[in-house]
């Protein structure tokens, strides 16, 4: 697309790291942080901020990774996997929601901004994203099969911002209970939801991957669409 390019983005420790930057064709729009899956601000995810950029989002995908490698790009082979899973494992994952706060203030300063910023996560990106909405420094998000966010339901209290979370039913690295108490937690917030996808596994919005699924993909993405036009 010839409306992105990388930006720099400060974090809050100093450290310079980049973010790829997608714009609407008009140049303008409420912004969305996009959070990356394990394989690095690839392929994948640059057209997925694009694909949010033609819906009229100012789009930003911070590279998770910068402070043990810069702009990692893994496929999703053996090899990536591997790669992805050894980087996530290096993460301090409350200096990495630091550097995605440090990536929604570089969004709101951006001229191109107008209006508000969500979070927008795959993944370990979906528990990122959580884990950014509870640290306040959003005004929505959505975490699409974020595995984990059970372990830190300590943090629902901390989220006063919108949420809608994205699990496949057939999903085999998020158990079924881990949904139910996700769902619990939010049970009594008006303007949290959570959608199930029957006979969908992790990653079912992944074109890129065997668990792609066009139908699921299709319908999360419409909901998230419909969301964020409400709340931004």
């Amino acid at each position: 697309m010839n409306n992105s390019r990388w930006v720099e983005i400060t974090g809050p420790d100093g450290g310079v790291f980049s973010g790829y930057l997608s714009l609407p064709p008009t140049g303008k729009g409420p912004g969305i942080v996009l959070v990356q899956e394990i394989f690095g601000v690839n392929a994948h995810i640059r057209a997925v901020a694009d694909q949010f950029a033609m819906d009229g989002f100012v789009v930003l995908a911070p590279d998770v990774f910068w402070r043990q490698q810069a702009r990692v790009e893994l496929g999703y082979d053996e090899a990536g996997f591997t790669r992805g899973r050894a980087l996530k494992a290096g993460l301090d994952f409350t200096q990495t929601v630091g550097d995605l706060s440090a990536a929604a203030s570089t969004l709101r300063r951006l001229p191109e901004l107008t209006g508000k910023v969500a979070v927008v996560g795959y993944c370990m990106g979906g528990l990122l994203s959580y884990l950014l909405a509870a640290s306040g420094n959003v005004d929505a998000a959505v975490c699409y099969y974020g595995a984990g966010i059970d372990g830190y339901l300590d943090q629902a209290a901390h989220i006063k911002c919108p949420m809608l979370f994205h699990f496949g039913e057939q999903d085999t690295l998020i158990p079924p209970a881990a949904v139910k108490a996700v769902s619990k937690a939010f049970a009594q917030k008006a303007d949290a939801w959570v959608q199930t996808y029957p006979g969908v596994d992790h990653g079912f919005n992944c074109w890129a991957r065997p668990m792609y699924n066009q139908t699921a993909a299709a319908l999360a993405r419409g909901r998230t669409l419909e969301f964020l036009s409400i709340y931004l």
